[in-house]
């Protein structure tokens, strides 16, 4: 079950990021548009690959509601570009190979059993205009998520 939540508009540290199209940026350069950044485990994998292809299916839908959508995993920018390329996503993919970013929004899994940090748990954070996070969505099931992003989105530009 998708365990959601709205926050109490909190101010995101801004970060930078290494991206697909040989971007590198900062999050306040994001500023005055919603950022949705999707916490995946890995490219290629089927799961992350449905949920992707959810993203792009609906990124036109997101972009009337002046959204930017970023993909984030630990792969490399090499694996990232070639799974945007053979998934056809119109959108970026973030490199996080420190997990600086995964620490930042807590989403690294660790097993008890092992003590030690085993993957990344697939989340998505709303981001809103002014750079303060306002909506996650952790422990992710594909099914359904994209759509329930999108409606949520849909809600506040009613507001």
């Amino acid at each position: 079950m998708t365990s959601m939540s709205e926050t109490m508009a909190t101010k995101i540290e801004n970060f930078h990021f290494l991206a697909t199209s040989d971007i590198e940026g900062n999050l306040s350069d994001l500023a005055g548009q919603y950022v949705i950044l999707y916490f995946y485990p890995k490219d290629n994998t089927p799961g992350c690959t449905r949920e992707s292809k959810d993203f792009r299916d609906l990124h036109k839908a997101f972009n009337k509601f002046n959204a930017v959508i970023y993909g984030v995993s630990k792969d490399s920018l090499k694996s990232h570009e070639s799974f945007r390329e053979k998934h056809k996503l119109p959108f970026d993919l973030i490199s996080d190979k420190e997990g600086k970013l995964c620490d930042l929004f807590s989403v690294h899994k660790s097993s008890a059993l092992l003590e030690k940090l085993i993957g990344i748990e697939r989340s998505t954070f709303l981001i809103d205009p002014q750079g303060n996070l306002i909506f996650e969505w952790r422990k992710v099931k594909v099914s359904g998520h994209v759509e329930e992003v999108l409606k949520k989105l849909s809600s506040l530009s009613s507001q």
